[in-house]
């Protein structure tokens, strides 16, 4: 099934490009690279030759999907094991 801005949560994160475009860390505001790794609460973005972690709950996302759509995600909405997202349900999405 492929990325769909419909279907982003519920689908694997890394690998995508991503940049974080707002955050309680002023530091991480504006990162951008590719995803990783993913824990519960965090994503592991490597940019420029090096990993940076950002909490999931303190920022929000722009994911380019392998078609160069720019989708905005709360980080909020992604805050779980990746392999339980699939079954969560969710209201926007």
């Amino acid at each position: 099934m492929p990325i769909t801005p419909q279907n982003l949560v519920r689908h694997e994160l890394i690998g995508l490009k991503a940049k974080v475009v707002k955050s309680t860390d002023s530091s991480q505001q504006g990162m951008q690279g590719t995803v990783i790794d993913e824990t519960y609460n965090t994503l592991k973005i490597e940019t420029k030759g090096t990993e940076k972690t950002v909490a999931k709950k303190n920022a929000i996302f722009v994911f380019t999907l392998p078609s160069n759509v720019k989708v905005e995600v709360d980080g909020q909405l992604l805050v779980n094991r990746p392999e339980d997202r699939i079954k969560k349900k969710f209201a926007k999405w």
